[in-house]
């Protein structure tokens, strides 16, 4: 089994920066690739990014690309995502997702999810 844990999340004003942590615990096979997913309110999930364990990242969401860095920590089983130039359209629900392989970042079909860290961006 997996657990996931986010910290980092808060209030913002649009302009500024947050910095998003998730620790993993359990199996490590099952944290090969780790990712973020955020879900605006009325909205649908959408995955934001993913990084495997040998670092290789993919970033899902344009609206993001430029602005949000995502990162880990293998030695920590943790991984951050580093958001600049928040926007309002930033506000929402950000959950850490593991699993095997990244696959599962296409349709939200991760193993393991979080229980999610509000971030709230203010204009």
């Amino acid at each position: 089994q997996v657990e996931l844990v986010e910290s980092g999340g808060g209030s913002a004003q649009a302009g500024g920066s947050l910095r998003l942590s998730c620790k993993g615990s359990g199996s490590s096979s099952n944290l090969n690739c780790m990712g973020w997913f955020r879900q605006a309110p009325g909205k649908e999930r959408e995955g934001v990014a993913s990084i495997y364990e040998d670092g290789e990242i993919r970033y899902f969401s344009d609206s993001v690309r430029g602005r949000f860095t995502i990162s880990r920590d293998n030695a920590k089983n943790t991984v951050y995502l580093q958001m600049n130039s928040l926007k309002a359209v930033d506000t929402g629900m950000y959950y850490c997702v593991a699993d095997r392989i990244c696959a599962g970042m296409r349709g939200a079909r991760m193993d393991y999810w979080g229980k999610g860290t509000l971030v709230s961006i203010s204009s």
